[in-house]
């Protein structure tokens, strides 16, 4: 008996039977399956990166270091002379010029805390009714941040000890993203020598939204901690110190650059013409009053040469000593020609150092 023809058309495949050699034709068309996952290649550079924008303003910037190489290596070699003062020097140097360089800049914001008023408000949290109080926060700021702790580059909203509120808006940009944006045209900008750099931060602090009431002081006092990053005697490199005509400058960065330099080697000059000035009061007031007795005459000494102004009240509280023995070293100190009283009051009296 023969066998049946098949009544399937001879082009007919079966799906149901397959041969080896089809089972890889059969799988391509399977398209709904998941195929070989492949890793993508990880050649992203290390690090923050600046915008093609940013990148135009930090070339800016290279281009105008450029063209004050020489007076900008003037400047830093300023800056490397009284950072190796204040290395050598006591730690009440430090402090005082914090305390000069944060009430200078009081001034240039609008604040105009004196440095008598800053005095009182540091060493003993007083103020008067006439004073501020959010302006003397904002300088008493200035003061802890110049003298020292975790620099700008680190946290910069807890350098400013600033945080956004807990009821902002969606649309509004926090500030997390407004410091962290600014933090990466900083971090790009890493080849320019720092004094560039904290004037490039300084003039485009605003431009990132940082800027609210005393943020002149805030911009400010973080260039001042960047540019004496390097350093390991200064804390910050002042720039307000006399004049501040560098954190008035306008222009393009040539200029603001040139304005820069000037107005911070005024500054340094000044910084470094006081600490002559109060190490030699220091050692005409030692030699002077070695035959006193008793603890009160070096810790007041010491007092008066970390403090620019001394009232008797401070100098109780930071002494230790009665006030008794303060008022009877200051009116012993004033009749040498040692100290001078400087607000011709009978009461709230202030001193100052006096060659």
């Amino acid at each position: 008996m023969k066998p049946q023809a098949s009544t399937f058309p001879d082009d007919f495949d079966d799906p149901l039977i397959t041969t080896e050699g089809d089972v890889g034709a059969h799988e391509d068309d399977l398209w709904f399956l998941p195929g070989p996952l492949e890793e993508e290649p990880d050649d992203l550079p290390p690090g923050p990166r600046a915008e093609p924008s940013d990148i135009a303003v930090i070339d800016d910037w290279a281009k105008a270091e450029a063209a004050q190489a020489a007076r900008l290596a003037k400047v830093a070699g300023r800056l490397g002379a009284l950072d190796d003062r204040l290395l050598r020097g006591p730690d009440g140097w430090r402090h005082r010029l914090a305390l000069i360089e944060a009430a200078d800049l009081s001034w240039l914001a609008g604040d105009r805390v004196s440095s008598d008023r800053l005095a009182l408000w540091i060493s003993m949290r007083l103020s008067g009714a006439q004073d501020d109080p959010n302006a003397l926060a904002r300088v008493g700021w200035a003061v802890r941040r110049l003298m020292g702790g975790p620099g700008p580059m680190v946290d910069l909203a807890a350098f400013l000890d600033r945080r956004d509120p807990e009821n902002i808006e969606d649309a509004t940009e926090r500030l997390e993203e407004r410091a962290g944006g600014w933090l990466e045209v900083m971090k790009s900008a890493v080849h320019l020598h720092p004094i560039t750099r904290a004037c490039m931060g300084f003039h485009l602090w605003s431009l990132a939204g940082l800027g609210q009431q005393g943020d002149q002081i805030e911009a400010a006092v973080t260039a001042a901690r960047i540019t004496a990053s390097d350093g390991k005697g200064a804390n910050f490199a002042p720039l307000a110190m006399g004049g501040a005509g560098g954190l008035r400058a306008s222009g393009l960065p040539p200029e603001r650059l040139a304005r820069w330099l000037d107005g911070m080697e005024t500054a340094c000059l000044t910084a470094m013409r006081h600490l002559d000035y109060i190490e030699t009061w220091s050692a005409r007031t030692e030699a002077e009053m070695s035959s006193l007795s008793g603890k009160t005459p070096p810790a007041l000494r010491a007092v008066l040469t970390e403090w620019p102004l001394l009232s008797a009240p401070m100098a109780e509280a930071l002494t230790g000593t009665s006030r008794a023995a303060v008022q009877r070293n200051l009116t012993w100190m004033e009749e040498r020609g040692l100290v001078r009283e400087v607000t011709g009051q009978g009461k709230f009296r202030m001193w100052r150092t006096a060659n």
